[in-house]
Order: C-alpha cells, then structure tokens, then sequence
C-alpha cells in the first residue's frame, strides 16, 4: 500500500471518528470567545475561521464573541495612553473608551466577518450597542472607580436567535446603558453572558495558554478538568490571578447560565476548535460545575 493511500485511509478514519461528535453537535449553538495573542499571527486566526466556518457549514450554529487586547494596548501606545489594569480589568476613561470601540467595533470586527465572509459562510458584525444587544450599568468592582467599565445587566437573546439560523454572528464586547453610554465589556464575561442567555451548547475560550494550571508558568501542571468550587479556591489562593480572573469568572457565570460544557483552549494550536469538538480526546480544561 502506498504512503499516500495511508494517508488517504487516516483522513478517511478521522472523519468517521468526527461524525458522532458532528451529529451531536448539529443545530446546536456554540459560543466561541476569541481574543489575546490567538489575534496576533496571521495563520493562527486563518485555521481559527476555517474552524468557525466548519462549524457552520457542517450545522452548528456558532456565535463568535471577541476582545482585542493587544491592540488596544498598540493603539494605546500610539497616542501616548498608559493602560492600566484593576484586577484584570481594564481601566477605561473617556479617551480609553474611545479608542476601545474604534478597535473592537471598527477595526477588528468588521476584519473578523470579512474573513469569514471568504471561507464559504456568511458573517455579520455586530457590537452590544446595535438592538439592546448588551445592556449594561457602570461596574464598580468593591467601590472602586475603573471608569467606563459595564457590568451586564441583559441581553437580547432574540437578536441573535434572529441571526443563527443563516448567520454568524460576530460580536465585539462594547455595551451601553439606559442613555445610550458606550461602556468597555469584558469580553470572557460578555461570551458567558451571551452563552446563558441563548441557552448554548458549549462555551468554548480560546485563550494562549492550555487552560487552566495549577501553577501559572509550568505547562506540566495543566488540569483538565475543574469545578466551579475548585475555581473559587484557586482564586482565593491567588493560584488565578490578573488577567485570568474574568475569563475564569466568564465561565463560572456561563456553569451558573445553564451552559453544559465550558472549556479553555489554546487557540494557538492549529484547528483547536475542532480538535476539542470533534475528536474523541479534546484539548484544554474543562469546567464543570
């Protein structure tokens, strides 16, 4: 036998092993949240749409919400702001707040839906401001002042329930309150809130590390399973800290939602979206409740 028909027969083996997992998934939504270093390698966000736009093509109904940290820190830096950061949340003033909607609702988004846009599926951008999509109020985390920080109050499930059936939709985290106020979202809260409140499936964060470690710089210590509780005592230990707080929070929230399976990847491995979904071992930590 030759080695191309070996290779041919492994194709043929992986996507038999893929059709259970195809058939489980199909028709149910997904909520993928994107964001950090995953954004910065050109190939690295390719094989991540490709994901995307397999997913849709094969009958899952996927929601892509996204953040863009890194950028708005270049972006920072190019008019001479300082980010500044409170218990992994971003200090946004007026001038911050600013720059984070051009980024996210202006720049990355609509680069996100035209690539996705290529790949044979069809995208549509939206932001937490267009239809109520997330409400919010101000965030004051123990009475501290972060600036135009949002704390979730509602989300308008029906939109996106709206938009699934022929759509992807693809969401920046920027919400607004009662009057209309632009207001920076986490965006690991805002995929657990969006998950929850469109009854999902599974919760998946692409992140650039494994998942969750027992210690944060050995990559030997990843856990591949957790519970909420398990969470709660990590970050009372000060195992979880910084900027991974909110995305661990973001999956409590989605547990506490009504989400079945939350999962961190590293969107930095090739196709990981599918390794997770579609292959009988899966990557990342799983969180349960």
């Amino acid at each position: 036998m030759t080695q191309n028909m070996n290779e041919m027969i492994e194709r043929a083996k992986t996507l038999v092993e893929a059709l259970p997992y195809i058939s489980a998934f199909s028709g149910k939504t997904i909520v993928i949240k994107y964001g950090g270093n995953a954004m910065n390698d050109e190939n690295t966000v390719r094989t991540i749409m490709q994901d995307v736009a397999a997913l849709k093509i094969v009958g899952v109904k996927p929601i892509l919400v996204h953040g863009g940290g890194p950028e708005i820190n270049s972006m920072l830096s190019r008019v001479h702001i300082e980010p500044q950061f409170s218990g992994g949340l971003r200090v946004t003033d007026e001038k911050t707040m600013e720059i984070v909607q051009m980024v996210l609702a202006g720049k990355i988004n609509k680069n996100v839906v035209s690539l996705l846009n290529t790949l044979g599926v069809k995208a549509v951008g939206l932001c937490g401001k267009d239809a109520g999509l997330i409400k919010v109020k101000k965030y004051s985390p123990n009475g501290t002042d972060i600036g135009y920080v949002g704390e979730i109050v509602s989300i308008n499930e029906k939109l996106l329930e709206a938009l699934t059936g022929d759509y992807i939709p693809v969401i920046s985290s920027i919400g607004a309150d009662e009057a209309g106020v632009s207001y920076n979202v986490n965006a690991d809260t805002a995929a657990g809130a969006i998950g929850g409140a469109v009854g999902a499936e599974k919760l998946i964060f692409l992140t650039d590390i494994d998942g969750i470690r027992s210690k944060e710089n050995d990559p030997t210590t990843l856990i591949s399973r957790i519970s909420v509780g398990e969470i709660e005592d990590m970050i009372e230990s000060g195992a979880i800290k910084g900027g991974m707080i909110p995305k661990v929070r973001g999956c409590i929230d989605a547990i506490r939602h009504g989400i079945k399976s939350v999962q961190i990847v590293n969107g930095t491995i090739p196709h990981s979206i599918l390794l997770e979904l579609f292959t009988d071992s899966g990557v990342g930590t799983m969180v349960t409740a």
